[in-house]
């Protein structure tokens, strides 16, 4: 491969050997797992997900787990005139020799890199008509595995890092033909085995998370995310209607203080990182939050920078970000453009606080301000596309002097989430929505950016769809579908091909669904229950908010499994 690496943009995607990374002895009786983020190497090295996989597996005395990610074009060329698979960045070793491949999937986007990285490596796309390895898939989008199920042997449903390591265990021990291990695999807590037919399983969590990691790799080019992460706490109790995450991670679970300092201090000394992140859901809820910066302040100033995505709109935030000193561009995301329709996603607040909040950010020195708003959200009118410029315009005449990007995107109904079953807003309605924003802010100086709505509608179209969807998966990739979230890459005529090839209609899976619909994802237990979700989905046609979980319980159905939940939900009952 030195031969032509020169020839390609960015070598430093696939020679590895990065500080942290781990290479164990080929020659041993490993169980071989390879593990992919299905992206460009530096999309794929900003996935805490697939590191923390990483890790777990290199922990086992009987594993090793390497990493491969799918060449870009360029690659890919220089890669086929020389008849070469892709190689792993450790050993560089094709994946043919593994015993597992692991593909982490945060995005129905990577579907046909997921399966065109199985191509290139010389291994049959459907789970029937091979043999080994077993291919596996985890992450967010497994929440609805039916789209690809075809393709993937099991789906690890939940949080893995206890997952995996049964899974490894089982194999070890009953090491045999492909239908034998899977009918084994498939009695773990978790694990969803697509061809042995539809039954319930339940989402898998971790009761309490470990030590965060500080031996993190290091990569040797920038990556979208060039830095040190410590998660703070996994879930969140907001009850934002639109967000899946807050449902995939549910229930909550904080790391401690000194945890997170240790981690700090850590990964300082393991990785040399100059900026390290704080990572959740919603930074801002994680109790003593202000009393954490404040030690973290005090002990590393004007040594390291600690940055906190994830923030609420209000001054408590502004606070924490003015104790970390660093005055670039704060982020927030108000998501609708009224208060009306906030309060219908269940993220209710006020027009003036926000002006107040974005006043005070730039009293204090920040030069910018990005918010995110959404499209097409449920009970959307054209006046609530018109507040985003209103609200624009207004923090323009009361403000002044700040930089303001808008970053908008399209609301996709997610499985599992109060607003499942909605109808998702077609590319042709949401066109006239973006030309009102364009128009009302023309001249303001404001960057407006979107994400094009016919991606929205890929995204929508396998978020909710069933097995037939396969068909239009591997046909687009057949045509040559890929990087389809770069905006570069992106094809539609191909998709729209595909879906005409595969005799199936996209609309049909953007329709509004009926409460009683027997759904492709009904088998998934998220552990938040129907009834929940539908309780949820009428206050939201009242436009009715629903109190944070840290409040008062709302008995999602979480307490049929953590016992903290239960406890706080016979609190809950003992007030009322």
């Amino acid at each position: 491969m030195k031969d032509f690496l020169l020839k390609v943009q960015k070598p430093g995607r696939y020679i590895g050997g990065e500080w942290n990374s781990v290479k164990k002895d080929w020659k041993e009786d490993y169980v071989k797992v390879a593990l992919s983020y299905p992206d460009l190497y530096e999309i794929g090295m900003s996935n805490l997900g697939i590191f923390l996989i990483y890790k777990e597996i290199n922990s086992l005395p009987f594993a090793l787990a390497e990493r491969i990610f799918p060449p870009a074009v360029d690659m890919e060329e220089e890669l086929k005139k020389r008849n070469l698979p892709p190689l792993t960045l450790e050993s560089k070793k094709p994946l043919k020799d593994f015993d597992f491949i692991g593909f982490s999937l945060s995005s129905e986007l990577l579907f046909t890199n997921m399966l065109n990285l199985l191509h290139l490596s010389g291994i049959p796309l459907l789970s029937e008509e091979r043999e080994r390895p077993i291919v596996m898939a985890g992450g967010i989008c497994t929440l609805n595995p039916e789209p690809i199920s075809k393709f993937v042997d099991l789906f690890i449903i939940g949080e893995g890092e206890e997952v995996i390591k049964e899974v490894l265990s089982v194999y070890k021990e009953v090491r045999g033909r492909k239908e034998e291990v899977l009918k084994e695999l498939s009695r773990i807590e978790g694990v969803y085995v697509p061809s042995l037919g539809k039954r319930r399983v339940k989402k898998r969590f971790l009761r309490k998370l470990p030590p965060p990691p500080t031996d993190l790799i290091v990569p040797y080019i920038e990556v979208v995310h060039d830095r040190g992460v410590v998660e703070i706490q996994r879930g969140c109790t907001r009850g934002c209607r639109f967000c899946q995450a807050g449902i995939f991670y549910r229930p909550l679970r904080e790391r401690s203080h000194e945890e997170v300092l240790r981690a700090i201090e850590g990964i300082g000394r393991d990785c040399g990182y100059s900026e390290v992140s704080l990572l959740s859901l919603s930074t801002s809820d994680y109790h003593g939050i202000d009393r954490l910066v404040r030690l973290i302040s005090s002990r590393y100033r004007n040594t390291l920078k600690i940055s906190l995505p994830s923030l609420r709109i209000d001054t408590f935030s502004v606070e924490l970000m003015e104790a970390l000193g660093g005055r670039g561009t704060i982020t927030f995301a108000p998501e609708a453009g009224s208060e009306r329709l906030r309060k219908i996603i269940n993220k209710p607040v006020g027009e003036d606080e926000m002006i107040e909040v974005i006043r005070r950010v730039s009293r204090g020195g920040w030069k910018g301000v990005k918010l995110y708003f959404m499209l097409g959200l449920p009970g959307e009118r054209d006046e609530d596309v018109e507040g985003i410029v209103r609200l624009v315009r207004n923090i323009r005449r009361k403000v002044g002097g700040i930089r303001i990007k808008l970053n908008i995107s399209q609301f996709i109904p997610k499985p599992h989430t109060p607003f499942q079953w909605v109808r998702q807003a077609s590319p042709g309605e949401i066109a006239p929505k973006l030309q009102i924003l364009r128009r009302g802010l023309k001249k303001t100086g404001v960057q407006l950016s979107w994400q094009d709505p016919r991606l929205s509608l890929l995204e929508g179209v396998f978020s909710r769809g069933d097995r037939r969807l396969g068909r239009v998966v591997r046909r687009a990739w057949e045509l040559g579908c890929l990087f389809d979230g770069w905006r570069e890459h992106f094809k539609w005529e191909l998709w729209q091909k595909a879906f005409w090839d595969s005799d199936l209609d996209p609309n049909f899976y953007l329709r509004e669904r009926g409460l009683e619909e027997l759904l492709p994802w009904s088998h998934i237990d998220s552990g938040v229950s129907s009834a929940y979700l539908r309780r949820e989905l009428e206050r939201s046609r009242r436009g009715e908010p629903t109190p944070d979980c840290r409040s008062s319980c709302q008995a999602c159905g979480l307490q049929r499994w953590d016992k903290t939940c239960r406890d706080k939900l016979r609190q809950s009952s003992e007030k009322a």
